[in-house]
C-alpha cells in the first residue's frame, strides 16, 4: 500500500488569551483573540531510492514573521544532525528544504525534522519549532525471501495422500500491507512429473510471513523415483513484480510394497519317529524390497497342519530363511506323513498402490500372502517299552520282614516281544529291593525303615528299567513309590544332653526332647528322674512333667560344679528312653555364660603325649652317654636337686669288664577323665651299675632321678620339671 505524507501547514501561533475585570457588572470577562497563521509549508513527497540527481530542492517553508524581521531559517532532527546524517539541508535566508540523496525505505522509513525562524539580526526566536515526520513513498525494491532457500525432506513411499511434512516459508522486506509485500507461491517445476505435488497457505502473519505446505496427490513408487526436486516461485504483487526460488528436495525411503515370495511351492523333510527340538528345514523367500529392512524381513507362519503343535518355524535373522523345527516327537506307529501349509509375510504392513492412489485397507486384506506346502516324512524307530503307569504308588509298614512281593508291572512293546524284555534296577539307594529280570516283579530283601535317610517324607522311590531286543535295544523307566508307614520303633531321647545354670540368677534349664517316629509314637513326653536315689529325687525335679519340652528345676541349693541328672523319657505309647543331662552350675555374666572357671579336667593331647615319649627317651640317651664317659673320666660326680648330692665311684678301672645296666623302670600313675589330665607323676626310680672280671668287687651307689609333670590350669601348658 503506498502511503504519501502530505505536510500541511502546521504550526499555527496562538497567542496568550488575557482577561478584564469588568468593574461596572463586577464578572470576569475572558476575551478569546483569532490566531494568525504563522508557518506555510508545501508539501514533501520523497521517493524511496530516487535516483536523483542531487541536491534537488524537496520543499520551502514560509513564516509571517518576514513581514517585520529579517528571517533566518535552521533545520535540525533525524537526516539532518542525526543519523542518518547529511539528507537534509535549508538554505537560511529563503527557506528551501534541499535533499542530498537517495534514502532505503527499509532502513528509515520516516524522518522526524524540526524547523525554527530566528530573527537574523538578534537570532531570536520568533516562532515556536515545527516539528513533522517525513514518510518515505516505498519503492518494490525487494524480492520475497525463502527461509530457506533449499529444503530437505524425507518421506517413507507408503504414506498416505494429503499434507507432506514439508513448509515452505517467505518473507518480503518491502512495506507491509501493500502490493509490494503481498506474496504468491507457485511450483514451477517438478521432477518427476508424478504423482502430482501441489501447494496451500497455511499461514500469512502480521509481518507478511507466508507460510505454504506441500500436497500429495496420489502415491509414490520407490522403485520408479527415489527421489523429487521441486522449484517454487515466490512472487510479490509490486510494480514491476520482483520474485525469488527455493528447491525442495525429496528424498523417499523404501516401504513395504512387494510380498515375499515362496522359491518352491513345495517342500519334502523327513524327521526320525519321537525326535525333538531338531531343525528339519529351511525355507527360502524372495523380496523386491529393500533388503534387512521391516519391508522385506520375512514373517513365517504355518497355517495347517500343526494342530498338535508338533513343529515351529521361525525367521533365521541373517538369512531371512524360515527355520522349521519339530518341538515334540511324532509316533510312527500314529503319524507316517505330514503336511503343513506355510505363509509368509513382512514385518511392515503391505502397501498398495491402485490406479495410482493407495488402496484401502479392505483390498489390502484381500491380497492374500504367498503359502508353500511341506511334506513331513516320520521315520521308524525301536520304541522303548512302555509302563502301564509310569509312577506307581505302595503302601507298606516299616520294619516288615523280607520277601515282600511290592510291585510287578505292566509292559507294552509296540516294536519288541514282550516276552523278550528284561528288567533291572535304576535306582535302589538302600538295596532294599530285588528284580526279576524276566517279570520285573520287585520283592523286598530287607527290612525298610522309615527314619533312614533314603526315605523322604515317608517315602522311599525305586526306579526301575525295561529293555527291549530291538537294533538298538530301547530302554523304558517306571517309578516305583513306597509310602511307609510307621511303627513305634525309636526311643525319645534329648535333643540336648548338657545344659548350663546360672547359679545366681535361675534354678532351673529348659530340656527338650525329640522322638524319630512320626504321630502317635512321638510327643508329647512324659518325664521323670531315671533313678531311686534318695539324695538325687531330693536335688531334682521335672515341671512340667508331660510336653515336647520340660524345666529341670534344683530343689536346692546347690555348689558350683558338674552335675549328671538320669533322665526317663515315655512316650505316647509308653516306649521308653533313657538319657543322661549333664548339668553345670556356676555363676554366669551378662550373656548366660559361666564369669569364674570351674575345677577342671583335662585330656592329655596326642601332641603332649609326643613330647613326653621324646623327653623320656632323651633321659636315656643322657643316661647311656655318662656311662660311656666312665672309660675315660676319673670321676664322674652328678648332683641332684631336691635329692641331695650323690657320686657314682668307678671302681677296678683298669679291668675289661662288661658294662652292665639295669633297664630303666618308668612308674607311671596317671588319672584321666573325659575332660583332660587330672594328675600325674612319672618317677624314675633307680639305676644301678656295676664293673669287673669275673666277680663284682664294687657296686656303685645307684643314681636317682625324681621328676614330675605339672599341668598349668590357667594356660594348659604342659611342662617337666627336673632335677639335676
Amino acid at each position: 500500500m503506498r502511503i504519501t505524507f502530505i505536510l500541511l501547514l502546521l504550526a499555527l501561533g496562538v497567542e496568550t488569551s488575557h482577561s478584564q475585570e469588568n468593574n461596572i457588572t463586577g464578572k470576569h470577562e475572558r476575551v478569546l483573540i483569532r490566531t494568525k497563521r504563522r508557518w506555510v509549508l508545501s508539501t514533501i513527497e520523497l521517493e524511496e531510492e530516487d535516483p536523483g540527481p542531487f541536491p534537488k530542492e524537496a520543499t520551502k517553508l514560509y513564516n509571517d514573521k518576514a513581514n517585520d524581521h529579517t528571517l533566518k531559517f535552521s533545520i535540525n532532527g533525524q537526516g539532518v544532525d542525526k543519523e542518518p546524517m547529511g539528507v537534509f539541508t535549508i538554505d537560511d535566508l529563503t527557506g528551501v528544504v534541499i535533499v542530498h540523496k537517495s534514502i532505503d525505505r527499509e532502513m528509515y522509513p520516516v524522518f522526524q525534522v524540526e524547523f525554527d525562524v530566528a530573527d537574523r539580526m538578534t537570532g531570536v526566536i520568533l516562532d515556536r519549532t515545527l516539528s513533522f515526520n517525513v514518510a518515505i513513498k516505498d519503492k518494490n525494491d525487494n524480492p520475497p525471501e525463502f527461509i530457506p532457500p533449499t529444503l530437505y525432506a524425507k518421506v517413507p513411499e507408503n504414506i498416505t495422500e494429503g499434507v507432506l511434512p514439508v513448509s515452505l516459508q517467505a518473507k518480503d522486506k518491502d512495506e507491509q500491507g501493500n502490493d509490494n509485500s503481498r506474496i504468491t507461491m507457485r511450483i514451477i517445476s517438478q521432477e518427476p512429473k508424478t504423482p502430482v505435488i501441489s501447494l496451500k497457505t497455511i499461514s500469512r502473519s502480521t509481518d507478511e510471513n507466508v507460510i505454504t505446505q506441500i500436497i500429495l496427490s496420489g502415491c509414490f513408487d520407490y522403485d520408479k523415483a527415489k527421489a523429487y526436486k521441486l522449484i517454487v516461485e515466490a512472487q510479490d504483487h509490486g510494480t514491476p513484480a520482483l520474485s525469488s526460488t527455493a528447491t525442495v528436495l525429496i528424498n523417499i525411503s523404501d516401504s513395504n510394497t512387494h510380498q515375499p515370495v515362496f522359491t518352491a511351492a513345495n517342500y519334502n523333510t523327513q524327521v526320525m519317529e519321537m525326535e525333538s527340538n531338531k531343525e528339519i528345514l529351511r525355507l527360502s523367500v524372495t523380496d523386491k524390497d529393500t533388503p534387512n529392512t521391516s519391508a522385506s524381513r520375512a514373517r513365517y507362519k504355518i497355517l495347517k497342519g500343526n494342530e498338535d503343535g508338533n513343529y515351529k518355524i521361525e525367521t533365521d535373522p541373517k538369512t531371512n530363511e524360515g527355520v522349521l523345527t519339530v518341538i515334540k516327537g511324532k509316533d510312527y506307529e500314529r503319524t507316517t506323513l505330514t503336511e503343513l501349509e506355510i505363509a509368509v509375510d513382512n514385518e511392515e504392513p503391505l502397501f498398495v498402490c491402485i490406479d495410482g492412489k493407495p488402496a484401502s485397507p479392505d483390498k489390502r486384506v484381500a491380497i492374500k500372502p504367498s503359502t508353500t506346502k511341506v511334506a513331513v516324512k516320520v521315520i521308524d524307530v525301536n520304541d522303548p517299552p512302555t509302563f502301564q503307569k509310569k509312577i506307581h504308588t505302595v503302601y507298606r509298614k516299616e520294619e516288615t520282614n523280607p520277601g515282600d512281593v511290592v510291585y510287578e508291572p505292566v509292559v507294552k512293546d509296540v516294536d519288541s516281544d514282550i516276552n523278550k524284555i528284561r528288567y533291572e534296577l535304576a535306582e535302589d539307594p538302600a538295596k532294599w529291593m530285588s528284580v526279576d529280570p524276566k517279570t520285573g516283579k520287585i520283592t523286598a530283601v530287607k527290612k525298610m525303615d522309615r527314619e533312614s535317610p533314603y526315605v523322604k517324607n515317608s517315602t522311599y522311590t525305586v526306579v526301575i528299567r525295561a529293555i527291549d531286543d530291538g537294533e538298538p535295544p530301547a530302554t523304558g523307566t517306571g517309578t516305583l513309590l513306597v509310602h511307609l508307614g510307621d511303627i513305634n520303633d525309636n526311643n525319645p531321647h534329648l535333643i540336648s544332653n548338657t545344659s548350663v545354670m546360672c547359679g545366681n540368677k535361675v534354678d532351673r534349664v529348659t530340656v527338650k526332647a525329640d522322638d524319630a517316629d512320626a504321630h502317635p509314637f512321638g510327643g508329647p513326653f512324659s518325664f521323670s528322674v531315671g533313678s531311686d536315689d534318695k539324695d538325687m529325687l531330693s536335688r531334682w525335679k521335672f515341671n512340667p512333667t508331660t510336653g515336647l519340652e520340660t524345666s529341670l528345676i534344683s530343689l536346692k541349693s546347690l555348689p558350683y560344679g558338674n552335675y549328671t541328672v538320669p533322665m526317663r523319657i515315655e512316650d505316647q505309647q509308653g516306649q521308653v528312653g533313657e538319657d543322661v543331662l549333664n548339668v553345670v552350675i556356676c555363676e554366669c555374666g551378662d550373656n548366660d555364660t559361666c564369669r569364674k572357671l570351674l575345677p577342671r579336667s583335662y585330656n592329655l593331647h596326642g601332641a603332649a603325649i609326643g613330647i613326653l615319649c621324646g623327653s623320656l627317651l632323651l633321659m636315656a640317651l643322657l643316661l647311656c652317654c655318662c656311662f660311656l664317659c666312665e672309660h675315660k673320666a676319673k670321676q664322674f660326680t652328678l648332683n641332684l636337686q631336691d635329692e641331695g648330692n650323690q657320686t657314682l665311684i668307678n671302681y677296678n678301672e683298669e679291668g675289661g669288664g662288661s658294662l652292665a645296666k639295669a633297664e630303666p623302670q618308668i612308674a607311671q600313675s596317671p588319672t584321666f577323665n573325659n575332660s583332660g589330665l587330672k594328675s600325674g607323676n612319672i618317677q624314675l626310680t633307680e639305676f644301678s651299675q656295676r664293673r669287673g672280671h669275673g666277680s663284682m668287687k664294687n657296686t656303685a651307689a645307684g643314681a636317682m632321678f625324681s621328676g614330675g609333670l605339672q599341668m598349668a590350669e590357667a594356660t594348659g601348658t604342659l611342662m617337666s620339671q627336673f632335677a639335676s
